[in-house]
């Protein structure tokens, strides 16, 4: 179905929200700090790793969300295009295309683009 639920602390929460809304199409209305998902057909992973992995770095975050999204290479040059911190790595597998860039509070974030038959 989706992402259900994602919550974590900011120095600026509406701001943020609003960098998300602004950079990543998250739906939050302007001046709000919550935002509702509907997917349809979507899958949510829920995973956990060792205190000491370096997946999330150079994020010192406890957490680390992924977005899916249509087409990764677009979405990364239209961050970087915004002057916003984007990982050179991108991994690509039977699971998809992966890539990573950072929020302005220093969270590394993962962008997910499902193989073509699961991208509905």
């Amino acid at each position: 179905m989706g992402i259900g639920g994602v919550f974590f602390k900011a120095k600026d929460p509406k701001g943020l929200a609003a960098w998300y809304r602004e950079h990543l199409g998250v739906p939050v209305a302007e001046g709000e700090t919550f935002g509702q998902f509907s997917e349809e057909r979507a899958e949510t992973v829920w995973a956990t790793f060792p205190l000491d992995t370096k997946y999330f770095a150079p994020s010192e975050s406890a957490l680390m969300i992924n977005y899916r999204v249509a087409d990764l290479d677009a979405m990364l040059a239209q961050l970087r295009a915004a002057g916003v911190t984007v990982d050179e790595k991108i991994d690509e597998s039977v699971f998809g295309k992966f890539g990573w860039a950072i929020d302005p509070e220093g969270n590394r974030f993962e962008l997910w683009q499902p193989p073509k038959a699961n991208q509905s």
